[in-house]
């Protein structure tokens, strides 16, 4: 049987008891949620192929299925997954910076390794204070906007959500063998927005507007503070450093 006080049906949202009950290897029976009467989880028989496509989607149900019956406490290492997933986001984003910021020519020009491993440093580092300014505004438009109490949505589950309902960056990879148009990074995080929007919405039980304009903002304080670095950045790596 699959327990846990956390346990949500995927399609209303309600706390359920148990998902399943198993009666032997491979023999299960589906629980129905008391509310909403649909089998609370039916994502526990499918493939994971239907996760993904219902991420593209961007189904709310699935979402509820990773976050509450799934990436439990009881079977997740928060520790060792934040950890990951944000070095694999930050990296990403790094290189995002680094393309759209059109640093390449004065990086390419420098002969000194010293000067490559600051520029690349400093880079880094605004994108590490963006996101730290990402996440301020975040969890500011939570408490203001979305209302949701620190006891129901905590600081692990939130930086989590966002990480993994910004799995689309990955798609970032393809610029790296394929020559893509700016506008092709900003189609990017527009829909890295719209997933962020509804994995907020799930675990915060707030409304769709609400949560979009605190991802809204959030991105806005974000893509302020990394403009005005990148302002700096681009005058550090345009210096002649032979």
């Amino acid at each position: 049987m699959a327990r846990d006080k956390n346990l949500r049906c995927v399609h209303c949202g309600f706390p359920v008891k148990l998902l399943y009950i198993q009666y032997s290897p491979g023999n299960i029976r589906l629980m129905k949620c008391e509310k909403c009467k649909q089998v609370a989880d039916e994502y526990i028989e499918c493939e994971n192929m239907i996760l993904v496509i219902d991420l593209i989607l961007h189904k709310e149900k699935v979402y509820r299925h990773l976050f509450y019956n799934m990436f439990t406490r009881e079977t997740l290492n928060f520790e060792v997954w934040l950890w990951k997933l944000a070095f694999g986001f930050l990296v990403l984003d790094t290189y995002k910076t680094l393309v759209l910021s059109r640093i390449e020519d004065g990086l390419k020009s420098s002969t000194s390794f010293a000067s490559l491993v600051s520029c690349y440093g400093k880079l880094l580092m605004d994108v590490v204070f963006g996101n730290l300014m990402f996440l301020m505004m975040l969890f500011l438009g939570i408490r203001v906007l979305a209302k949701a109490s620190v006891g129901s949505t905590t600081f692990k589950d939130t930086v989590l959500a966002i990480l993994v309902s910004s799995y689309f960056k990955i798609f970032l990879i393809a610029t790296m063998i394929w020559e893509f148009p700016s506008s092709v990074l900003y189609i990017n995080d527009i829909v890295v927005l719209s997933s962020n929007t509804v994995a907020l919405k799930v675990i915060t039980e707030s409304s769709m507007p609400k949560c979009l304009a605190v991802c809204f903002s959030a991105y806005a304080v974000k893509f302020l503070t990394m403009e005005m670095l990148n302002g700096g950045l681009l005058i550090f790596g345009g210096i002649d450093w032979a």
